[in-house]
């Protein structure tokens, strides 16, 4: 054995099982995320513009749970913690941030969607020249925030040893992930149509899916995470990138969104949002289909290194979502949980418990 692979062995070790990675996340992770987003909330602080402060502030202290849950993936690399929890938080920042600018947007122009997620492609492009991102949107001053956020993520990809093989795979995710949110904010009574059109273009090679989860899976961030991770690795196999776009990109991801959706049904219902979720026409619909989509999704990872790191993040998905308190207020959501969660796995179970404390610790308005 060469003195790289040892070096590899040495610092990307992946938790073999639910007690290892809970004690990780307790000990390094959730504090790690905790110390990061306070800076990021002091900077959002100062921005001028109180509007472009008041969606900053609030996409941190209301979806902190998105970079708790995304930060997982750095117990698999220890030492090089510290760097993936700053590059996954300021990333996950940057997309909270936009989506809170674009729900309550002033406006409805997708070229200034577009433009406000460029941030996301540069942040992960660094060879890319920074650009005016609120060029097109009458908000515009926010003492650099938005750039600060790009360059942290390129610091940090700067020190990845491997990311050359994963930038490509990468920045393809990335820019399904701003197609949805162009598309997916524009007027209402255009979204279905650009949406479904959208996915007539690019959902050719996901013939098992349909158009509604083909955009769930192109919102979720967890395939870019797994990917940084993997590129933390001093020398890794340029056909890895490929590998684990495979298997993240449609189901985990789908999976991981879709969750999202499900439990967030009456508040979109109420405010007159997209959800995805309604797309299915009764509940033993949404279960089959939620109960397909998770078993591709734990089928998919088999084909990756440490299957069973990946099987506990679908089975932690589907604990943190489902022990969501959104759901109790939920009849029809009750009942699909019931159903997805019969005769769940002893790993489940442990995940359910830790999600109910670590929400009991943290209380938060809304989930990963």
């Amino acid at each position: 054995m060469n003195s790289i692979s040892k070096t590899t062995q040495k610092t990307h070790r992946y938790p073999k099982g639910p007690l290892t990675l809970m004690t990780i996340v307790y000990r390094h992770i959730l504090p790690g995320v905790k110390q990061a987003l306070a800076q990021w909330e002091e900077s959002a602080g100062s921005i001028p513009d109180p509007e472009l402060k008041k969606q900053a502030i609030a996409s941190i202290q209301t979806k902190r749970f998105h970079c708790q849950g995304g930060a997982v993936y750095a117990a698999a690399n220890l030492p090089q913690k510290d760097q993936l929890i700053s590059l996954i938080v300021a990333f996950q920042t940057i997309s909270d941030y936009l989506d809170n600018l674009c729900d309550r947007s002033t406006s409805l122009d997708p070229v200034d969607f577009r433009q406000l997620h460029q941030s996301m492609l540069d942040a992960v492009t660094p060879e890319l020249e920074l650009a005016d991102y609120y060029a097109f949107r009458t908000e515009r001053e926010d003492g650099g925030y938005l750039i600060r956020l790009v360059e942290a993520c390129r610091t940090q990809i700067a020190q990845l040893p491997s990311y050359r093989y994963f930038a490509g795979e990468i920045q393809q995710l990335v820019s399904l992930y701003v197609d949805l949110q162009v598309y997916k904010h524009i007027r209402k009574d255009l979204r279905e149509d650009a949406l479904t059109q959208w996915w007539e273009e690019k959902g050719k090679n996901y013939p098992d899916i349909r158009w509604n989860e083909f955009a769930a899976a192109t919102g979720s961030t967890l395939g870019v995470f797994m990917l940084f991770l993997a590129a933390s690795e001093p020398e890794a196999d340029p056909e890895v990138a490929a590998v684990i776009g495979r298997a993240y990109f449609p189901y985990v991801c789908a999976l991981h969104i879709q969750l999202d959706y499900l439990i967030d049904q009456e508040e979109d219902r109420q405010g007159g949002d997209l959800n995805f979720c309604f797309y299915y026409g009764s509940g033993e619909e949404t279960v089959r289909r939620m109960g397909f989509i998770a078993a591709e999704a734990r089928k998919a990872i088999t084909r990756l290194k440490a299957p069973r790191f990946h099987r506990m993040i679908i089975e932690g998905l589907i604990a943190l979502y489902l022990s969501d308190p959104k759901v109790a207020s939920q009849p029809d959501v009750k009942n699909v949980r019931s159903k997805l969660l019969f005769r769940s796995p002893m790993m489940r179970v442990f995940f359910l418990i830790n999600s109910v404390f670590i929400r009991f610790r943290e209380p938060l308005s809304k989930s990963i």
